[in-house]
């Protein structure tokens, strides 16, 4: 992978189109960027997780798993599945995972 170069010639389109993908790139990144969060998604990497299954994952009381499953919905980063009483989540971006396995094999793979 090689990052491209930008020149001074670059037409307004070609910047404005830049412009647009920082902002969706910047967004993705903020949602992600909470340690809570990005537990989640490591554990719905694995599959589909229910809300109590990710509390006693993560040591962490409902409302705080719920208040970031919330963030991550509307990030459209997870999705939820009703099953009676149980709500299940699971991942739905597959550029979530791209960014796991870089944050993986950069922080945990030889840690």
């Amino acid at each position: 992978m090689s990052l491209p170069v930008i020149t001074d010639d670059l037409s307004e389109a070609e910047i404005d189109r830049m412009m647009r993908n920082a902002c969706e790139a910047s967004n993705f990144l903020k949602a992600i960027s909470h340690e809570g969060r990005l537990m989640i998604l490591c554990h719905l990497a694995t599959g589909e997780k229910s809300v109590t299954e990710l509390e006693g994952l993560l040591s962490a009381r409902q409302a705080a798993v719920s208040q970031q499953l919330s963030r991550l919905r509307s990030e459209g980063l997870v999705s939820p599945r009703r099953e009676g009483k149980v709500i299940y989540y699971s991942l739905t971006d597959r550029r979530a995972v791209q960014i796991l396995e870089v944050v993986y094999d950069l922080f945990c793979k030889d840690g």
